[in-house]
């Protein structure tokens, strides 16, 4: 929802009516994860995108259904149905998608959840009795928790929201035999930390702005950690790894790319970062330079368990010369690891 956050603060000023979809589940090759969402207005306002063009029409025109009788509706699009190809979903995927009435209230709880950056799980009732169809309860990693279901459900969603809290990936889950819920994930958005404030990290923290990544500069450097050279990123450290680090956590929503080819500056940051639960790891060098590295680090007391995690020589392997070219070999493999977490059980 944060990608589509502008336009419903704007179409809620203006009191439009809106219907929202959510992609519940996907199958083969659809475009757009669990969780993806587009808002609508009866007046044609379109934010967002259940999957990439193939079966917005179709959504469209539910939603305004929706909105009409004020009832939420679980969509499903796929090969198998001869409505796909009126879809045009030809591509050989099938989706899931949830249509219902904006709720205000419950999104002012969701868009304090996006706006403070905190992790949040949001249950969706998306089949059931009409009583529940499209009940939701927000459950935040504070314990604060929004709106609830009956009493004979409560506690088993709770349960839910905690265990997918735990383990990151949204999921479909049957309260009983009849009720069956969305837990939809939320969690901050990722962070790019690069340890190094050379040329290349010029390029790769634009890059990562653009991907909608936080970005943070670590250089205790004069010369190359200051805001002559990074006007805009989030956060700029101007010390020593060991003491940057304590200033900002290294979560799995963390990446760390070491930048500097400097001992100095590199292992002590390696050394925290590989113990850390960051889903990236990297450093630049050539193989050469990491055959070095890794005799330091072993000499140092890392566990060979904690190395296999780096990825040396940095960047996917593209034939990059230029430091922007570097950059975007760096920012792929960034992005194919994050989204490697994320579809870790999409195969099913």
């Amino acid at each position: 929802m944060r990608d589509i956050l502008p336009e419903l603060d704007r179409w809620r000023e203006e009191n439009r009516p809106i219907a929202l979809a959510t992609v519940i589940q996907t199958w083969g090759s659809s475009p757009r994860r669990a969780g993806a969402k587009m808002a609508i207005t009866p007046d044609g306002g379109i934010a967002g995108s259940v999957s990439g063009g193939c079966v917005e029409g179709a959504v469209f025109e539910e939603g305004i259904e929706a909105l009409k009788k004020t009832r939420p509706k679980l969509l499903h699009f796929g090969v198998a149905d001869e409505t796909a190809w009126e879809v045009g979903l030809a591509c050989g995927g099938s989706i899931d998608v949830f249509v219902k009435p904006f709720d205000p209230e419950h999104f002012k709880a969701l868009r304090s959840v996006l706006i403070e950056e905190r992790s949040a799980v949001n249950l969706t009732v998306v089949r059931g009795p009409n009583n529940l169809l499209g009940k939701e309860m927000l459950v935040r990693d504070d314990g604060l928790v929004t709106g609830m279901f009956t009493d004979a459900f409560t506690a088993t969603a709770l349960n839910i929201a905690n265990g997918v809290l735990t383990q990151g990936e949204s999921c479909r889950v049957m309260l009983d035999e009849d009720v069956e819920v969305f837990a939809e994930v939320i969690l901050p958005p990722p962070i790019l930390i690069a340890v190094g404030g050379v040329h290349i990290t010029i390029s790769l923290m634009a890059l990562a702005k653009t991907l909608g990544y936080r970005t943070v500069v670590i250089d205790p450097r004069a010369a190359f950690g200051n805001e002559e050279r990074f006007p805009n990123v989030d956060r700029l450290i101007p010390l020593w790894p060991d003491e940057a680090f304590r200033q900002i956590p290294l979560t799995r929503s963390t990446a760390v790319a070491m930048l500097t080819h400097d001992p100095k500056l590199d292992d002590p940051a390696l050394k925290i970062a590989l113990s850390s639960s960051a889903f990236y790891v990297g450093a630049l060098g050539s193989k050469s330079t990491q055959a070095k590295r890794h005799r330091r680090l072993a000499d140092d007391g890392v566990p060979e368990e904690q190395m296999k995690r780096l990825r040396g020589p940095i960047g996917l392997e593209i034939g990059a010369r230029t430091p922007e070219e570097i950059a975007i070999s760096i920012m792929a493999e960034v992005v194919a690891a994050h989204n490697l977490i994320d579809h870790s059980k999409k195969a099913d």
